[in-house]
């Protein structure tokens, strides 16, 4: 299964904590003005790689926490996103995920489809909303501007109310 990404940084201390693998999606159709990766939003840009040699270079890169999907927009890609998402859960990685969506419209999108709940499960931190940038604000961990909130998920889900980390 490929994967159309616009870049892979093998580690990363910025993109979620501990030591990540940070795969970018490319494409999204939120176009955020002052977006940090502009060059991901056009859906055929990029190159594809496949979800297995992604996993073999998470598995040959040491120390790693997880990894982190970042973007453009990984839900545009849930199905292949949510592969990989399941394949590095099995090597006992946590996953973190970028998202302009928020996680409200993630399971109202994930009633009818199923590759947006299966990735939303399979994700342990979801960082949501669109950047704004009236909102920016350097001294969040992990997140650009105030209104993105970083979420676990599956507390989130097992209370049916949304439940933010503190970092």
């Amino acid at each position: 299964m490929k994967i159309r990404v616009s870049g892979f940084t093998r580690e990363s201390v910025v993109d979620g904590p501990g030591i990540r693998a940070v795969i970018y999606a490319q494409g999204c159709p939120h176009h955020c003005p002052h977006c940090h990766n502009p060059s991901t939003w056009d859906p055929e840009g990029g190159y594809e790689l496949d979800v297995g040699d992604i996993v073999r270079l998470v598995k040959d890169t040491g120390l790693l926490r997880g990894i982190t999907l970042s973007g453009g927009e990984p839900f545009l890609q849930a199905g292949p996103f949510a592969e990989l998402a399941a394949r590095i859960k099995e090597l006992g990685l946590d996953v973190v995920t970028y998202t302009g969506y928020t996680f409200e419209e993630l399971l109202e999108m994930s009633r009818s489809d199923s590759s947006v709940a299966r990735l939303l499960n399979l994700t342990d931190i979801l960082i949501d909303g669109p950047y704004r940038h009236e909102e920016r604000d350097w001294s969040l961990a992990f997140r650009g501007s105030r209104n993105q909130r970083v979420i676990d998920v599956r507390k989130s889900l097992k209370e049916g109310r949304v439940c933010t980390l503190d970092f």
